[in-house]
């Protein structure tokens, strides 16, 4: 009996000890294969600590939004900041100075194209001779006013360009102390103040086009969302309310933008009248069901932020109208006509008609485009309150090895998908946004598995 007993409670202690030891064996393999992810993409792929958006398998073939060269890197996501990003969070989860070196090097490409308006166009191309066609912010004083005046030197909001590089600067200055990004960081969130107009509104485009959709007050591709997003962010990094200023003064241009019954929504621009505008020849006039769910999110942001009702106000009448304006259940159009709330559509070549049997495939004219998501989520806020949203989230160790236990599947299918070399190939491409999502499961899986805080 007493031998029986010994070896049942050996049994025991060996079944409650198997899944800590597969933890432990899943978190090595995780952590090898986020450092052989880094080393290829950092010794292979990166041009000056920058990137593009996909490679062919060769790395011959490069592109952003379009093809570009060997030289080149992108700006918009997912290119250089959101890949600096990611390589952020690899550091935070493992205290691996190399990932903090890769997201300094990401930082380092931004910094070197940098425009002297203060943001960043789309790309950055190192090459000797083509950067010269831009007016960089290291070139400031160094040219004539004629040499000047023939370079590009437009700073762009649109598709979270120049906002995302100034997000992940701030990320890399929290972790590390470097005068030349420190500086970069500085200069561009003095752009972003100065970039917004007097009523709250950011262009789309800095400086200002003259004529053109570049000038207007423009929610199009979330760009005052995600000026917003920056703005609070930049406030709760330096604690200068100069920036909590800005983005109060955004939600009231969004409380004058909100369009009158029984349309009670966002346009995708406005004009310097606030009236709804053209911008490109597929974006009419009229009300954006796609927009206006990136507007509400702002507006809950700006709540949470700052504990102001009206941030919340316009947002029940706009439901009501998302509520009578579906296409089909769970489904809108994205352009509903002015005043007839009729759905508008172009054909393929971009005849503004109602019917949708010849949509253009390179754009979203029908979609959910996040609705029920953004009902739960104003809901959970009125229910919990601001003040659940301001508390930093509590993890008990019950909850980690939970959480940790469900990725395990998804981290064993980042780890299987990895080629000798350390590449995830995705149908013949090397992208970054795998890159991407991949190092952010491997660090997620290893922050919650760590048994204490890595130190900096």
């Amino acid at each position: 009996m007493g031998r029986l007993m010994h070896l049942m409670a050996a049994l025991l202690v060996m079944s409650l000890a198997t899944p800590a030891c597969g933890a432990e064996d899943l978190a090595a393999r995780a952590r090898r294969s986020l450092e052989r992810g880094v080393e290829f993409f950092t010794t292979k792929v990166a041009t000056q600590g920058g990137y593009l958006w996909w490679y062919s398998e060769d790395l011959q073939e490069r592109w952003g939004e379009t093809q570009a060269t060997a030289s080149q890197v992108w700006v918009q996501p997912p290119g250089t900041p959101a890949v600096g990003e990611a390589f952020l969070r690899a550091y935070r989860a493992t205290g691996d100075r190399r990932y903090l070196e890769a997201a300094r090097a990401a930082a380092r490409a931004l910094t070197w194209g940098q425009l002297e308006s203060g943001g960043w166009d789309y790309r950055i191309d190192f090459d000797e001779k083509e950067s010269q066609r831009w007016y960089f912010r290291r070139d400031k004083g160094k040219l004539s006013p004629e040499e000047a005046a023939k370079r590009r030197n437009t700073s762009t909001f649109d598709d979270d360009n120049s906002q995302s590089a100034l997000r992940f600067l701030m990320g890399v200055c929290q972790e590390t102390k470097d005068a030349e990004i420190q500086d970069a960081l500085d200069y561009g969130l003095a752009f972003l103040l100065k970039a917004q107009y007097p009523n709250g509104a950011w262009p789309q485009r800095y400086p200002p086009p003259k004529s053109g959709y570049g000038s207007y007050y423009t929610f199009n591709d979330d760009t005052i969302r995600d000026c917003v997003r920056t703005a609070l962010a930049a406030h709760r990094h330096t604690g200068r309310a100069e920036f909590l200023e800005a983005a109060k003064r955004a939600g009231e241009f969004i409380l004058k933008a909100q369009q009158p019954e029984p349309q009670p929504v966002w346009a995708q621009q406005y004009d310097r009248e606030m009236k709804p505008a053209w911008a490109r020849k597929f974006e009419p006039p009229s009300v954006c069901s796609s927009e206006s769910v990136g507007v509400m999110h702002t507006l809950i942001d700006l709540y949470i932020e700052t504990g102001e009702e009206r941030f919340l106000e316009p947002i029940p009448r706009a439901l009501a109208w998302f509520e009578r304006s579906q296409i089909a259940p769970n489904r809108w159009a994205r352009f509903y006509e002015l005043e007839t709330n009729r759905p508008l559509y172009f054909t393929k070549k971009y005849e503004l008609v109602y019917t949708d049997h010849d949509l253009p495939t390179h754009y979203s004219f029908q979609g959910e485009y996040g609705v029920r998501r953004f009902i739960a989520r104003y809901e959970e806020v009125k229910k919990k309150g601001r003040e659940a949203f301001l508390r930093p989230k509590e993890s008990t160790p019950e909850h980690r090895a939970a959480r940790a236990k469900a990725l395990a599947p998804q981290v064993e299918a980042v780890i299987a998908a990895q080629d000798p070399q350390g590449r995830w190939v995705r149908n013949g491409r090397i992208e970054c946004a795998t890159f991407i999502r991949n190092l952010n499961t491997l660090s997620e899986y290893l922050e919650l598995t760590r048994n204490a805080p890595a130190g900096k």
